[in-house]
């Protein structure tokens, strides 16, 4: 029976059945089961026939066959159900191997998908900020070249973030917070009178960390289309966090164009990243609303740190 259960298990299954050979597998397995019977038949025969139980039943010659006919019948019944038993027993261990394997490469695959995922957000945040940075930088060295001092050491900051912290895939809430306040530092240089802006990122004391860039396409998404230069525009960001429950909100009016619409044209792509992300890093502990209100488009996140074990 052991012979038949690692045979099953260990070739029969993984070689056959998994790979689609299911008349092979069939086959093989009634073969092994036949082979088997005929292996342990000989060892039920002697102990059918042994001597003593021929002393035993001597009044009864004439039962004798009978009781050794139903002594086979026994040993069939016996076998039968208890290598069916092993087949099906090995086959569900088996079963459970190849899930557990299958569930360790979805976990490898969702991890290489978050790691692409971070790349393309890296990226898309990376080009237009930094040439638009740049250009404001430059402008700005002649009128004070004190602030243009401090905006080219905040943008070698963001880069250093961007190019190495964010390569561990885990980094403390402050280390992100100190990245949300520079880059919103830098995007104050390209504003005006007319844009109201109210940010609220306080120290955290909370031994938390977060996967980097969680925030950030909500915050360049309302940078992008919460500014007009003809009318006053307002951002509202703001972050807490109470008893290991995080609450991001981040608020902006929309930026109208000349027929009167809002611009939101080209900003499904970091939204998009950003709650795919999410979904896959805090599957049942986050909640996110994303709504528009009149001229306000609203995002609220909050993400339960004390639910995740």
């Amino acid at each position: 029976m052991a012979i038949l259960f690692y045979v099953n298990y260990l070739v029969l299954v993984p070689r056959l059945l998994f790979k689609g050979k299911r008349l092979r597998y069939i086959i093989l397995v009634l073969a092994l089961l036949i082979g088997f019977y005929f292996v342990s038949y000989f060892p039920h025969e002697y102990m059918a026939g042994r001597p003593e139980m021929e002393q035993k039943v001597e009044p009864e010659r004439e039962g004798s066959r009978e009781r050794r006919a139903g002594f086979r019948i026994f040993h069939i019944y016996n076998y039968t159900l208890t290598s069916v038993a092993i087949i099906f027993l090995s086959m569900g261990l088996g079963s459970l191997k190849r899930q557990s394997q299958i569930e360790k490469r979805q976990e490898e695959l969702e991890k290489e998908k978050l790691n692409s995922e971070l790349a393309f957000l890296k990226n898309q945040i990376s080009p237009h900020f930094f040439f638009n940075t740049l250009n404001n930088i430059y402008s700005l060295i002649e009128i004070d070249k004190e602030h243009s001092k401090d905006a080219v050491l905040k943008l070698s900051r963001l880069m250093r973030y961007l190019l190495y912290d964010t390569e561990k895939g885990e980094t403390r809430l402050w280390d992100e917070i100190d990245f949300m306040n520079h880059y919103i530092d830098l995007m104050k240089l390209r504003l005006t009178d007319k844009v109201m802006l109210n940010v609220t990122l306080p120290k955290s004391d909370e031994n938390l960390t977060i996967p980097p860039l969680l925030f950030i396409p909500f915050i360049e998404n309302a940078f992008k289309h919460g500014i007009s230069n003809r009318e006053r525009s307002e951002i509202y960001i703001s972050l807490h966090v109470l008893q290991k429950v995080l609450t991001f909100t981040c608020k902006n009016s929309m930026a109208r164009l000349n027929n009167g619409t809002s611009d939101l044209s080209d900003s499904g792509i970091g939204l998009e990243n950003a709650i795919k992300r999410l979904n896959l890093l805090f599957p049942d502990n986050h909640t996110l609303k994303i709504s528009q209100t009149g001229d306000f488009f609203e995002v609220m996140l909050e993400i339960r740190f004390n639910q995740i074990r």
